[in-house]
């Protein structure tokens, strides 16, 4: 019976661990589900467990910040953030040089097919790295694609861990207009509650009336929760350039507005029938929720009541005090504790 030659990936891990080189730092281009999309690696040792990052936004990139929130995590993970179809430097990739209505219309965002990209991409890096499984930490809207990707392919992770996990993205809606207009009627806040009575409570019909909520969800939300250190979201000087600049704001719009749809122009919310109450209830491995408590758009009052129906070799539900929908240092030490928690060999 003949013998496979090793793959030209898993020849050069093989090398750089015989040379010593078990540091990696790598940004680069790799193609995923057709296109070119854009993925970074760092680590001190090749060999230690890997985490794949699934932002949130969608659009919110964290491939380039200098310093972000993870890096510390280096030392005992190999990190790898990944810019999805439609954002950052994968979205100036592939998207032509002028940004318009006519592309927008013509290039719809398919949650099915970022689900895909996630899955390959995951391959991609088991391959790469000759490991059995990776672990998955998607947050906010990343927490929908991980959910997604944890449920079709659970067997290329070690578990699935979700932060400002979204259940039923109309539900999560509707609940963030109705808890920030009760809160801005306790404060007797009249400037809000006439914006919020002039929005009326979603679904609405314009991609900008979602983001007029999800504006003043923020603000109340900053409200109950410690800030982020400045040094976490600071541009890396490579990234920091008007092309990557611009890239980043047009992707960020383009994925919003697959986000939440927009009736004018004929374009389709990619997640208005995600109901993970109906959907993904059983998973074939460990399930950990990390919830900051003041978070209103992805509520407890939701996902808590989500998590109960939930059947999985592992669970556990854990809420981080003076947290809200966003990440701070709160959130991220407790996403470390968990992580140390689990037993995953190298």
């Amino acid at each position: 019976m003949p013998i496979k030659p090793l793959p030209l990936s898993v020849i050069l891990l093989l090398f750089n661990m015989v040379a010593g080189q078990t540091k990696i730092s790598e940004e680069q281009f790799i193609t995923i589900g057709g296109i070119e999309q854009w993925i970074t690696i760092n680590g001190n040792d090749i060999t230690n467990p890997i985490i794949l990052f699934v932002h949130g936004g969608p659009g919110s990139t964290m491939s380039h910040y200098k310093e972000e929130p993870f890096t510390n995590w280096e030392k005992e993970f190999t990190l790898v953030h990944w810019d999805q179809r439609g954002a950052g430097k994968t979205f100036g990739k592939n998207a032509p040089e002028e940004v318009n209505e006519t592309f927008y219309q013509n290039n719809p965002l398919s949650i099915a097919e970022m689900t895909d990209d996630g899955i390959a991409l995951s391959t991609y890096l088991l391959e790469r790295f000759n490991k059995n499984k990776i672990i998955l930490i998607g947050t906010s809207w990343g927490s929908i694609l991980g959910t997604l990707m944890a449920q079709k392919n659970p067997n290329l992770f070690h578990a699935y861990i979700g932060h400002a996990q979204f259940v039923h993205f109309s539900e999560n809606i509707k609940n963030a207009y109705s808890e920030v207009h009760q809160i801005a009627q306790t404060k007797k806040d009249e400037s809000i509650i006439l914006k919020l009575d002039d929005l009326g409570p979603p679904p609405y019909s314009k991609a900008k009336t979602y983001g007029q909520l999800l504006r003043i969800t923020k603000q109340y939300e900053k409200e109950n929760a410690a800030p982020a250190p400045t040094s976490w979201f600071k541009i890396d000087p490579a990234y920091e350039n008007n092309q990557d600049s611009k890239d980043r704001y047009n992707g960020d719009d383009y994925s919003f507005l697959n986000l939440v749809g927009d009736v004018d122009l004929g374009i389709k919310s990619m997640v208005q029938d995600i109901n993970f109450n109906k959907t993904a209830q059983s998973f074939h491995l460990p399930v950990i929720l990390i919830q900051g408590e003041g978070d209103i758009l992805c509520s407890k009052k939701l996902n808590q009541s989500y998590f109960e129906k939930i059947r999985a070799p592992k669970k556990e539900y854990v809420l981080v005090s003076n947290a809200a929908h966003g990440l701070n240092e709160a959130i991220v030490k407790k996403q470390y504790e968990i992580l140390k928690s689990l037993y995953i060999q190298k």
